[in-house]
């Protein structure tokens, strides 16, 4: 899998030209299980082959239970300057319900040692948990700023199908998810966050001045980026491709030095949505000039006909003065369902 990662990167080193790299993320899986000798490897082929900024932010996706103080000190001397790691809860029966293969005890002790190492550290946490009291949820988030630690991603739990916990649901055994919990506990986590310091810069993501994730944040803002691996999905500006998942196949495909992806040319349309999706999820929100110059008049006109009844119920505000559209508190929580609304099909 390493020495395909790397053939993968040697083949389309050209795709972002002349493009510095600003951020490199290690994630999609469980990257932290690489020793630091592969790891390392990875980089040499980076670093070699693609042109990379002065100071870049380079995250590790990782869980508790591989996070050793070993570990933790071995990275902390590679290239990698920031650590995103999967706590989910701070409590052993919501981990043992997520079946997290971690404790509470190896959750709390992880982002201590981490913490040593590591000033740029984000973890995970999970709300909306069935008979999670607002109480406890309150704990949970206490115990983070307890800890320190300088940003803060939080979804609500979902149900896909196909998994034990839709299963469980199904049968009985476990109570259905509600919705109104998770908003009780999603106006809790963004006033909390609040009162400690943190930005509400994206719907889930939470930061302090300066330790926003620029890797994300690049995503957000429609920038170009490059993914290697299975699975990974990459974007240019006009198309969107992504690789095959099946792992044998992706090494075989490298190994006689094909690429094993499939390629989407983006219409306006879609370029049009995917920009509502993402700016209407963050604190910069959705700018009507640049509407105007990237997709033409009549987008910006068929948006700002389509806004209004949300204007009305107080989901968005729309700024005159700087031409930007945002959700309004009472809109966050709904931005997803707002944003497939206004989109242009």
């Amino acid at each position: 899998m390493i020495n395909a990662i790397k053939k993968e990167l040697l083949l389309r080193k050209d795709e972002l030209k002349s493009d510095n790299i600003k951020t490199i993320y290690f994630g999609g899986g469980t990257p932290s299980l690489l020793s630091i000798n592969e790891i390392n490897s990875i980089f040499n082929v980076i670093y070699n082959n693609y042109k990379i900024v002065e100071k870049p932010e380079i995250t590790l996706e990782a869980n508790p239970d591989d996070l050793t103080l070993e570990k933790i000190i071995q990275l902390s001397k590679s290239p990698i300057n920031r650590l995103s790691i999967g706590i989910q809860s701070f409590f052993d029966d919501d981990l043992k319900f997520m079946n997290r293969a971690h404790n509470a005890s190896e959750a709390q002790s992880c982002i201590e040692n981490a913490s040593k190492y590591f000033k740029n550290i984000t973890i995970d946490l999970i709300y909306g948990v069935p008979n999670m009291s607002k109480k406890k949820w309150l704990e949970n988030l206490q115990r983070a700023f307890n800890l320190g630690v300088p940003h803060i991603s939080s979804y609500a739990l979902t149900v896909e199908e196909k998994t034990a916990l839709y299963s469980f649901i199904k049968k009985g055994k476990v109570a259905p998810l509600d919705e109104n919990l998770a908003l009780e506990h999603f106006n809790i986590l963004v006033a909390e966050t609040k009162k400690q310091g943190f930005v509400q810069y994206e719907i889930s993501n939470f930061g302090k001045p300066e330790y926003f994730s620029k890797h994300n944040t690049s995503y957000w803002l429609g920038e170009k980026y490059l993914g290697i691996g299975p699975s990974a999905h990459s974007f240019n500006g006009v198309e969107r491709s992504w690789n095959i998942s099946n792992n044998p196949k992706y090494i075989k495909s490298l190994n006689a030095g094909e690429l094993p992806l499939e390629i989407e040319k983006l219409s306006l349309n879609n370029k049009f949505n995917e920009y509502i999706m993402t700016g209407l999820r963050t604190i910069w929100g959705v700018n009507l000039n640049k509407i105007k110059s990237d997709f033409g008049t009549s987008y910006s006109e068929k948006l700002l006909k389509n806004i209004k009844p949300f204007l009305q119920k107080k989901l968005l505000d729309f700024n005159i003065e700087t031409q930007t559209l945002t959700t309004t508190k009472k809109g966050k929580f709904l931005s997803d369902g707002i944003a497939s609304d206004l989109f242009i099909i």
